[in-house]
């Protein structure tokens, strides 16, 4: 996985803008003042008229954006993880999301792996409160192909929409005629000593562990769970009864996430043994990326001994 090509999220999310800005007229983007590091910038110049600058005030923005998207306009509104789903959570819920709006809300800098800038950047809630707003679509990418997937089905979907980017560079492992699909998990490995369920920058951290396990004589299937909210209950299932136990893996707090998605559905269809790995409901710190997913457990050699311990 180290030798493929790397590329974060937030800059597939930049470059997808400008294409769909190519296509269709009515994509407006909006940002908070960060255009340089959500990689809006690249919009900005290809379409300066259809670019707006809110400022430092995301529940404005997200109240243009809502305004915006009653003239048939799809608004992408953009800013930190911290600030789209923390700070604007109100405008999110009751201008957004209660209406059921046609809003597409990119979050950047998702997680510790935000590294040096700390735990007050560092974004470990934001698919829980995102989860509990009705309606909302949920979108975590694995890579810089389905993250240009996913923002191209962001906009063709009518709704709102949330989509949680990186900010460091991630390795590319999909090919490019790699087919999307909404609401679907997706197979990458096979195996039936155990399944684990990853989301975002950890998939690429399961299927390095995978790999590990599997030169030891455990054979784990792992899915990329790319939409978060509505989950794949099917493959779910069909992983629980194929297996026995499920890990999760997610780049966020344990509580809210990922890891309480899955056992939802479990616990209500197939009730098996569930390992969730992510942020101990604690807060991260100031430090390298790398070494942040090491400490708190999310580096595939961390990943490898838990599922290790788990099957065993």
């Amino acid at each position: 996985m180290s030798e493929m090509k790397k590329i974060a999220t937030r800059d597939s999310y930049g470059k997808a803008l400008v294409e769909l800005g190519k296509e269709y007229d009515n994509l407006v983007v909006l940002d908070a003042d960060l255009a340089g590091a959500t990689k809006t910038g690249t919009f900005k110049a290809a379409f300066p008229d259809r670019f707006f600058d809110c400022g430092i005030a995301e529940s404005d923005m997200m109240g243009v954006a809502a305004g915006l998207s009653t003239m048939g306009l799809v608004p992408f509104a953009s800013s930190f993880a911290m600030f789209a789903a923390g700070r604007a959570y109100e405008q999110v819920r009751n201008s957004i999301g209660y209406p059921h709006l046609n809003v597409k809300i990119a979050a950047s800098h998702a997680g510790i792996s935000v590294g040096e800038d700390g735990a007050t950047h560092q974004c470990c809630e934001d698919i829980a409160l995102m989860r509990t707003i009705p309606g909302m679509t949920v979108l975590v990418p694995a890579d810089d192909v389905e993250a240009r997937k996913m923002v191209r089905y962001a906009y063709e979907m009518e709704g709102p929409v949330y989509i949680r980017l990186g900010r460091s560079a991630t390795p590319v492992f999909h090919e490019e005629d790699y087919e999307f699909r909404p609401g679907k998990g997706e197979i990458l490995r096979e195996g039936t000593d155990a399944a684990i369920v990853a989301c975002g920058i950890m998939v690429p951290e399961a299927l390095d562990a995978a790999d590990t396990l599997a030169s030891e004589g455990i054979h784990v299937r792992v899915i990329n769970m790319g939409t978060v909210k509505p989950i794949d209950r099917e493959i779910l299932v069909e992983a629980a009864k194929d297996c026995g136990k499920i890990v999760t893996v997610e780049e966020h707090n344990i509580i809210g996430g990922l890891g309480e998605a899955v056992c939802a559905v479990l616990a209500e269809e197939c009730p098996v043994p569930v390992k969730r790995i992510g942020v101990n409901d604690e807060f991260g710190h100031s430090g390298p990326a790398a070494a942040l997913l090491k400490e708190f457990g999310l580096s595939a050699d961390s990943i490898a001994a838990a599922v290790r311990a788990f099957v065993k």
